[in-house]
């Protein structure tokens, strides 16, 4: 009698299927409409953050509180890229994680950049026709940005190959030949630094935020091409800077 309840019961552990939940999508935003980013804070419990937080980015770059010796120091060798019509921008992620970023004596491995049409940071209230992030983490969990203006000018070799195809949303495609990101720099590096968030939900905060001072060239053709791309203004308004320091180095 046990034998054959053994039997039975290996039976049906073997007809139950094991059932797996898998993460429900994060609930869609926008950058109009009803999901735009005033109704961000609003769309969901998880992005609250973008309603009630104190640190909020992106700012408008008016005032300095301190200044101080560069602590950020980078550079980024040719690497292969994905580049992605991801609904919201145009992304470009490298096929391998290389720590290319120094913040003091914490290491930074660059995860992917992005560009905004018009900038989302605004110096002066100025705004720029475009800016690019490029978004790093830390093995700790830590996120920091490099946030870059363009102004209209000489074409840049480095933007060439990210707008040779235009995709549209939910296409990608892998770059051919190694991409020499540098030329989407400054040379100089005189930068803002500050506390601040990510600037599209779930608006975590915590980032560390290196704002170049000097704008970098792109062509009239290449910024009309990025926002053609995108197809929509992409750049979230500029958030209070509350009690926050921006310091200069």
């Amino acid at each position: 009698m046990q034998l054959r309840l053994s039997v039975l019961a290996a039976i049906c552990a073997a007809s139950i299927p094991v059932v797996t939940f898998a993460e429900p999508p994060p609930p869609a935003w926008s950058y109009t409409g009803k999901d735009s980013p005033e109704h961000w804070g609003d769309i969901s419990p998880v992005y609250a953050t973008c309603r009630l937080g104190k640190n909020q980015s992106p700012v408008d770059l008016s005032t300095v509180e301190a200044t101080a010796d560069n602590s950020a120091k980078f550079h980024y060798e040719p690497l292969l890229y994905t580049v992605e019509h991801n609904g919201h921008t145009i992304q470009a992620t490298p096929a391998e994680s290389v720590q290319a970023l120094h913040l003091g004596d914490k290491v930074f491995a660059l995860k992917q950049f992005h560009f905004h049409t018009p900038s989302e940071h605004t110096f002066l209230s100025k705004y720029f026709p475009m800016e690019a992030h490029f978004v790093h983490q830390s093995e700790a969990g830590e996120l920091a940005v490099l946030a870059v203006m363009f102004e209209e000018g000489k074409e840049n070799p480095a933007l060439a190959p990210l707008l040779a195809k235009k995709l549209q949303a939910g296409e990608k495609e892998k770059l051919a030949e190694k991409l020499d990101v540098m030329p989407l720099f400054p040379e100089g590096q005189s930068h803002f630094r500050l506390n601040g968030s990510l600037t599209t939900p779930p608006c975590t905060e915590g980032v560390n935020w290196v704002v170049f001072k000097t704008a970098v060239n792109a062509s009239k053709a290449q910024l009309d091409a990025m926002r053609d791309m995108i197809g929509h203004a992409n750049n979230r308004p500029v958030q209070p800077l509350n009690a926050r320091l921006v310091i200069e180095e």
